[in-house]
């Protein structure tokens, strides 16, 4: 059954509300509610929210214009008409300015009442459908960059979506690579929190004395090189949310610190003597078991139910192998146009391999595989011999190959360049994108190595195994 319609008159003479109740309730079908006074009706639009407002300009205490002001701050999307007594048109005027609609001037005709209220309310179903289908687009694109339709990714979709309203801490299980940060992502832009910050903390790369200090700030001479104070994440989180990723990795002292802003929800910056609240949404995750840490002694039981309030676990790719071609196929697209490269597509052969995978990497293996295939492929078709994939321990085709349409000269050239990307992502990938790392492995001197990777295009940030650029993030 379609919700009528909420209309809200406000008149200080009751006799003109009543019989304009009257009127409009049978003609209109709306649900309409009265107030005597500008007060009045503020205090019911805190309780309810009205599609259509009917003022009254000349009032005591709060006059009409004063009235539009406040209920606009309310629910901008109100549709307002005035009405003003007949001749004093300027009031009417400076209304229209502030956002009402229309007005009427009394007396008036109460058929020319009810016609201007009838294109108000149409106004009034534009301003919905429109909010709907930003809505509906917003629903659409609120799991952009968590790709899948297979069943263990549709449970993913159907938890996020209940849990995401909640105000509650969520625990993100699951395996290094299966996508705990965008889901992380995801919950925040549903929450009623999507409005402001969502801080990201990488929890393992901070050593300790570092992490504490980043989390809850500190006041300036608190420590030696405390020169001037900081605001913690979690006050730049305030009214917001905090992911932090991989809290099995952190120490128990911060442990004991993070299960009293769980409890308290305050915090209290080092070298400040004061507690500070803090109004955050907390988000973890993790790819440890956190009960067998809990049985070595090594991670808090309490901590561990405050943060276990509602679990989302991510499934690993190997469970969920039906989502590889449209995960593949993102990716493919995505990466040429960041490369630069032409468009490309899988050879069935290609694919089949990747299906035929155990993925101990999950998503991010694929991801980097991609990326090497779109490097290291010469065509616009991907074949499998181009980046040596294999079955077991059976090749299943060499890199270099015979072409008679080529010089011997060509084809070493060839050779050399195909060579030197596959080795360098390949050691890339191995470092992580650490060039200091990986020149120290390979023998050669930084500038050196930074010089070829120059040379062949190669860029280390494409193999650190970081998600999508974040909203605001620390590492």
């Amino acid at each position: 059954m379609k919700a009528k319609d909420r209309l809200l008159v406000v008149d200080d003479e009751l006799d003109m509300i009543n019989l304009i109740k009257r009127r409009v309730s049978a003609d209109l079908e709306c649900e309409v509610d009265t107030a005597t006074s500008g007060g009045q009706a503020v205090d019911l639009a805190k309780r309810k929210t009205y599609d259509l407002g009917l003022f009254d300009i000349r009032m005591p205490e709060m006059d009409g214009l004063q009235l539009l002001e406040q209920m606009k701050q309310l629910n901008p999307w109100m549709t307002v008409v005035m009405m003003t007594a007949y001749g004093v048109v300027e009031p009417a005027v400076q209304s229209i300015k502030k956002g009402a609609y229309d007005f009427i001037t009394k007396p008036f005709d109460y058929d020319d009442l009810i016609h201007v209220m009838r294109k108000a309310l149409e106004r009034c179903h534009l301003i919905r459908e429109n909010l709907n289908l930003q809505r509906r687009v917003k629903e659409r694109n609120q799991f952009q960059n968590l790709i899948g339709t297979s069943p263990a990714m549709r449970k993913v979709y159907d938890t996020i979506q209940m849990i995401a309203k909640t105000d509650v801490t969520v625990l993100i299980t699951g395996e290094s690579g299966t996508g705990k940060e965008l889901a992380a992502r995801a919950i925040h832009t549903l929450s009623l929190r999507n409005n402001r910050n969502l801080v990201v903390v990488n929890c393992p790369a901070l050593p300790e004395n570092i992490l504490e200090s980043e989390l809850f700030g500190y006041k300036k001479g608190a420590f030696t090189d405390a020169t001037r104070d900081k605001t913690g994440l979690f006050e730049e989180a305030q009214g917001g949310t905090i992911y932090l990723d991989e809290i099995g990795d952190i120490a128990l002292p911060i442990q004991t610190k993070l299960l009293r802003v769980l409890q308290e929800k305050e915090i209290k910056p080092l070298g400040q003597a004061r507690s500070i609240p803090v109004d955050v949404r907390v988000i973890a995750s993790t790819n440890r078991n956190l009960k067998t840490q809990i049985k070595a002694g090594e991670f808090r039981e309490d901590l561990y139910y405050r943060l276990n309030v509602l679990t989302l676990h991510m499934p690993p790719l190997r469970d969920r192998k039906d989502d590889i071609p449209l995960l593949a196929a993102h990716f493919l697209k995505r990466y040429c146009q960041e490369f630069g490269k032409p468009t490309k597509s899988l050879s069935p052969a290609f694919l089949d391999r990747l299906l035929q995978r155990d993925w101990e990497g999950n998503v991010r293996q694929l991801e980097n595989l991609i990326k090497r295939a779109i490097l290291l492929s010469s065509g616009n078709v991907i074949e499998p011999h181009e980046l040596g994939l294999r079955t077991g321990d059976a090749p299943i085709g060499d890199i270099l190959t015979y072409d008679r349409q080529i010089s011997y000269k060509e084809a070493k050239s060839a050779a050399l360049h195909r060579f030197h990307l596959q080795y360098l992502t390949e050691l890339l990938r191995h470092h992580q994108g650490n060039v200091t790392h990986a020149a120290a492995a390979c023998g050669l001197e930084r500038q050196g190595l930074q010089q070829i990777m120059r040379r062949y295009g190669i860029k280390s940030q494409d193999f650190r195994p970081e998600p999508d650029t974040p909203q605001k993030e620390t590492s």
